[in-house]
């Protein structure tokens, strides 16, 4: 799946303000991880690989979009397993990120937002779809 595509509708399953809300949720993880495209690759790299560069202080700004994701999460019913997944996701992304030059690589593949919105979504269209059943 395109992860810089806005959600797919899936109207039957999710109501409209969670629909909403992930879609918020999907373009600040688009920003985060994946906004710009490296001239002459397929690369893209967001604002969390840019902000990741500052020594001692990037990577830790760039956990706060990571945390908000995890929050609204919590905030529209995730399962703790998926918040439990998208924790470890966000924090595999602060530790290994925070690495001089390695951790920067890093950063630029691994797109924990959008791994986190992924999750969140099919967590939710799941819970949507069992309870329209």
């Amino acid at each position: 799946m395109n992860q810089t595509a806005p959600l797919p509708p899936n109207v039957a399953a999710l109501p409209h303000d969670q629909h909403e809300r992930l879609e918020r949720l999907q373009r600040l993880a688009h920003m985060m991880d994946s906004a710009i495209r490296i001239p002459g690759t397929n690369l893209r790299i967001g604002a969390d690989s840019i902000v990741g560069l500052v020594p001692g202080i990037g990577d830790t700004l760039a956990l706060a979009p990571g945390l908000y994701i995890i929050g609204t999460g919590w905030q529209m019913g995730a399962s703790k397993h998926t918040l439990g997944r998208m924790g470890m996701n966000a924090a595999i992304d602060y530790f290994i990120g925070s690495i001089p030059l390695l951790g920067d690589l890093f950063d630029a593949g691994y797109k924990s937002k959008l791994k986190n919105v992924a999750l969140l979504r099919e967590d939710l269209t799941k819970k949507a779809a069992s309870t329209a059943a």
